[in-house]
Order: structure tokens, then C-alpha cells, then sequence
């Protein structure tokens, strides 16, 4: 069987200077060795669409292509001490553009409404489901994601925190992500979380049928002076969006939203079925 990628490809290229590297030599050496990408995967026995996603930066290349480019091409090593260069500078990994704005703007705000259609929100992500998230990363930068979301998650439960209201789809509760204990603990946490003052936790049955947070989540922030933003994230990069007019559709689309999800009490009580059939 031909070796598929280790992970999936991603719609927009990756822009690490070490990814660049590695994607532009294994181009030149290819085109020296007079071969198309095809050609080069059958000779190495991967499929080609994983060679081809490596030229175009979509993926990245794993230690036993590195390995088996080296050998193929009589490198001397090149690829793998690419390979390894990437590995070394996944640690400066940032996360999308966008996001470390929206984070500061969150820090000010006196609200937060947040919708998740695919994920736990990242401020009441346990460590372990954290790791599970960032399952593609070397374990060096999934600590430091770890650290990262454990230190914005203290805006919960600082003096004055904002007013949290989190509204989930059904289907992120019952997404296993990890494994059915570490969805069993953030589903705990969860619960443990709703039970303070500031946050009022809501979700949408999967008996809703379509509603308008189909559409993908977001988050959106109020503040003192009664001025909103909004932030969501697609394909890799994250938006702030503060322009009044825009920001308020993220507000009535909330609105509309939490108008589906259960009662608080009825969604408690959906959590905890939900752990128990896990």
C-alpha cells in the first residue's frame, strides 16, 4: 500500500521559512532528477498527492520522507536536517493572524458571547483536550499552546471577569476528541465551569434541524463604552472585525442562535447524559 500523508493538507500554504526551504529544495532536486511528482511518490512509494502537497507547502513532510528523499537523491542529508529544522521551529509556532489582537480586545471586554459549531471554546478547553487539539504538533509546542490557553483562561476567574454566555452544538459535546476520558473530563469541566456567577452556559439539540450557527463560530466581545467586536476564524487566519454595522450581525446572530439552544438547567442536564454515554 502506497504511504498516504501523516496528516491532512490545509487549504493555504504554510509560511515558515523552514517549510519554504524544504518545499523549494525537494522542487529543484526533482527537477534536476527530470521526474514529475508522480513519478518521484511511485519511486518512493508514497501517493502522490502527499509528494505534490509538500511542493506546495499544504502539508508537511514527515522524518521517514525526509529520510527516504535523502536516500532516493543521494543528499548526503539535506532533507533530513530540513526535516529537522522544521521540527526545531515548530516551537515558534503563532497562532493565526488575528488572533493575538482579538485576544488583547478580550482582555478589556466586559462580555463575551461565544458559539462553537466544531469545538470546545479555547477558554474552557482542559489541558489534556488542549493536547488532543494539537495532536499534529511535536510535543514542545503543544506544551506551549498548553501554557498559552491556561493563561488566558484566568480572565474566567480573575477579580471582575466578564459575563460569559456559551452556547455549543450538541454534536461538540458528543465529538470525542482524544478519547472518551479526556471528553469525559472536559465535559466535567464544563459543568464545573457553568456553575459560576459570571457564565451561563446554553446548548442546541441536535434536534434543531438548521439553525444559523451552521455557518461556523465566532465570538463577540462588549465593552464598557457599549461598542462590540467580533472574531471568527476560517481556513488557518483569524478576523477582528469592529466595524459597528458588521460586529452587530455577529450580535443578532447570536441572538438567534442561543433562541435555539436549550435552558441552562435542560443543557446541564444534556452534559451529563452525554458523559454518561461516554
Amino acid at each position: 500500500a502506497l504511504k498516504e500523508a501523516p496528516m491532512p493538507a490545509r487549504s493555504e500554504p504554510y509560511d515558515s521559512p523552514a517549510i519554504v526551504t524544504f518545499a523549494t529544495e525537494l522542487a529543484a532536486w526533482r527537477n534536476a532528477a527530470g521526474l514529475t511528482k508522480k513519478e518521484l511518490a511511485d519511486r518512493l512509494g508514497y501517493a502522490d498527492s502527499y509528494v505534490g502537497q509538500v511542493e506546495l507547502r499544504k502539508n508537511t513532510p514527515s522524518e521517514e520522507f525526509a529520510q527516504a528523499l535523502d536516500t532516493f537523491f543521494n543528499t548526503n542529508g539535506v532533507f533530513h536536517r530540513l526535516w529537522k529544522r522544521i521540527k526545531d521551529s515548530r516551537h515558534t509556532s503563532t497562532p493565526p493572524p488575528g488572533y493575538s489582537q482579538f485576544a488583547e480586545r478580550r482582555n478589556e471586554a466586559i462580555s463575551i458571547k461565544s458559539y462553537g459549531a466544531l469545538l470546545i471554546n479555547g477558554l474552557f478547553q482542559t489541558k489534556d483536550y488542549v493536547r488532543a487539539v494539537m495532536g499534529g504538533m511535536d510535543a514542545q509546542t503543544a506544551e506551549q499552546y498548553v501554557s498559552r490557553r491556561l493563561e488566558e483562561q484566568a480572565i474566567l476567574t480573575r477579580d471582575d471577569p466578564p459575563q460569559v454566555f456559551l452556547t455549543l452544538d450538541e454534536f461538540v459535546l458528543r465529538r470525542v476528541i482524544g478519547s472518551s476520558e479526556i471528553q469525559r473530563g472536559q465535559l466535567q469541566m464544563l459543568l464545573e465551569m457553568s456553575e459560576r456567577p459570571n457564565i451561563m452556559l446554553d446548548v442546541v439539540p441536535i434536534s434543531t434541524g438548521y439553525y444559523p450557527g451552521l455557518t461556523g463560530s465566532f465570538t463577540v466581545l462588549g465593552f464598557d463604552d457599549g461598542s462590540q467586536a467580533a472574531y471568527t476564524e476560517s481556513a488557518g487566519a483569524g478576523m477582528l472585525i469592529e466595524q459597528p454595522v458588521r460586529a452587530a450581525e455577529y450580535v443578532v446572530r447570536c441572538d438567534l442562535i442561543r433562541g435555539h439552544a436549550l435552558p441552562v438547567e435542560a443543557s446541564r442536564t444534556l452534559i451529563r447524559t452525554v458523559m454518561e454515554e461516554l
